[in-house]
């Protein structure tokens, strides 16, 4: 089944990635029209965290963030697929670093980095810095059930020079890492993990939630540098990215995960429709 389901699929993607911007986004509203109006995929999901998040909105106000939040859904989508058939002068020219010298400036201590961010705005084609330091970009994701899309979208971020690592063979990449090469490694870290045991609880967004303190123990554990990825849209198509270092304070033990969740929280207040409000952040509230 998952083979069919790719093969009905992949003619779909590669016409896609072939399409002018223009056309591009011609798809994506047609996308999110079905989506929004049509589908309402994860519509209660959606319209339950809203609430949650921002209880002194207006019905009205939360319906503007969720229309607008599902035409950035669609674009996000429809460009994950067009990356495949973008080139690099395309990459560069639609994703901007506004200070991609203190990547430079951290590679030059010989120290490999984590790039930290929230799903939020175009975080996928973050992984193209590759083509404006040294090293390649690694993003720790969880492998899709479907094996065919698995190896899709693996190819299509090596096109732009990164690689895919699996979240349960991260721990083993990075205890044998080649000293000679430099790596730089994407955490989307505002998952929902699972409370078991000791959890982390941390406030994010108004809420008591377990927090993922993932990368903040690889950080420790391997001396890598922590640095966050703050991603904004500039127009439709188009994104920049300014990097901020996140040093441990060491008043805590998790002192570089709090200040990560502040730094996304003031990315989503600024602009709430370009976070991905799909994701059942808060399954796990805590009462405590």
């Amino acid at each position: 089944m998952h083979l069919i389901t790719f093969l009905i699929s992949y003619p779909i993607i590669r016409f896609i990635s072939f399409l002018p911007f223009r056309l591009v986004y011609v798809a994506s509203d047609f996308l999110g029209f079905l989506l929004y109006r049509v589908f309402k995929y994860r519509f209660k999901m959606v319209r339950k965290n809203l609430r949650l998040v921002f209880p002194d909105k207006t019905i009205k106000e939360i319906k503007k963030i969720e229309k607008d939040f599902y035409k950035h859904f669609a674009d996000i989508t429809i460009e994950s697929i067009k990356a495949f058939g973008m080139n690099e002068n395309q990459m560069r020219n639609r994703y901007k670093y506004e200070n991609i010298e203190l990547i430079k400036d951290i590679q030059k201590k010989k120290k490999n980095i984590i790039l930290i961010c929230g799903h939020y705005s175009n975080f996928e084609w973050l992984l193209s810095i590759g083509y404006n330091v040294k090293g390649n970009g690694y993003g720790i994701f969880t492998p899709m059930t479907n094996k065919y899309f698995n190896r899709l979208f693996e190819k299509i971020r090596k096109k732009h020079k990164a690689y895919l690592i699996s979240r349960y063979k991260v721990k083993d990449f990075m205890s044998n890492l080649d000293t000679n090469k430099y790596h730089l490694f994407g955490f989307a870290a505002d998952q929902s993990p699972r409370k078991v045991g000791k959890s982390y609880i941390n406030n994010f967004l108004g809420h008591k939630v377990p927090i993922f303190t993932g990368a903040e123990r690889f950080s420790k554990d391997h001396d890598l540098s922590v640095v966050f990825a703050d991603i904004t849209r500039t127009k439709r198509g188009y994104y920049k990215t300014k990097f901020i270092e996140i040093i441990d304070q060491n008043d805590s033990n998790y002192s570089i995960t709090d200040q990560f969740l502040k730094l996304l929280e003031n990315q989503i207040f600024r602009d709430p429709s370009q976070y991905f409000w799909t994701h059942n952040r808060f399954k796990h509230l805590s009462t405590n």
